[in-house]
């Protein structure tokens, strides 16, 4: 059986969210329902690690399954189909700009994911 002290050493993925009302909002994407608040971000990672190990404490007591980080990797390489004419055009603006396609296609993503809501 894994330990309370197993679980806190788990590199869970948190999340640091600005609130609305001001201060910033915690919470570890593995753990539902786990979310905290603080007033600085320093206050909201520091509360987070509270949380995390009521979380686990709770859960180990009440004989819940305990989710664990997911560790995939990632290669960087994944492939996209695209209209002749988009390809045309992304192909001949990297001539322009002197780069390769795979340059200009990650600098646009890059500038993209950050405006975009996943």
């Amino acid at each position: 059986m894994k330990t309370f002290e197993y679980y806190m050493k788990l590199p869970y993925t948190i999340i640091l969210q600005e609130s609305p009302e001001g201060g910033y909002v915690a919470s570890i994407k593995e753990l539902p329902g786990c979310i905290t608040q603080g007033e600085t971000k320093a206050e909201a990672l520091e509360m987070i690690e509270d949380a995390k190990a009521g979380w686990i404490d709770i859960a180990l007591q009440d004989g819940n399954e305990i989710p664990e980080p997911t560790t995939e990797q990632y290669s960087g390489k994944f492939i996209v189909r695209i209209p002749k004419s988009l390809h045309k055009s992304l192909a001949e603006k990297a001539k322009e700009e002197n780069v390769s396609l795979n340059q200009l296609t990650t600098y646009l993503l890059s500038s993209g994911i950050g405006k975009a809501k996943l």
